[in-house]
């Protein structure tokens, strides 16, 4: 199943880590482990922030999601379900059921 992984870098943790020069190799070797189907990097809430899509077969798989930003850079981690274009054509059938009960 698709997810979407937003993860917010404090402001401090980002500073110290960018000086510091760890930050871009620390997240090279999250998201070379992760293998994320598309990663995009931007601002949020005045945060640095990775917004990533990666496919989870198993709700344990989480934890080695989260922890590796967790503990890298003391980041705010959310797992989020996620759809392309088709998985939102298959819950058509869905969507007129819902329209039907509760229109």
């Amino acid at each position: 199943m698709r997810f979407l992984v937003k993860v917010e870098i404090p402001v401090e943790t980002g500073n110290q880590t960018i000086r510091d020069g760890t930050l871009p190799k620390k997240m090279q070797s999250i998201l070379a482990e992760l293998k994320p189907e598309a990663a995009y990097f931007t601002t949020l809430n005045g945060r640095r922030t990775a917004l990533l899509f990666l496919d989870m077969q198993n709700p344990a798989q989480m934890v080695s999601v989260a922890e590796p930003f967790f503990l890298a850079f003391n980041a705010t981690v959310e797992i989020i379900p996620a759809m392309n274009p088709d998985d939102l054509m298959k819950g058509g059938p869905a969507m007129e059921a819902a329209v039907k009960k509760y229109s």
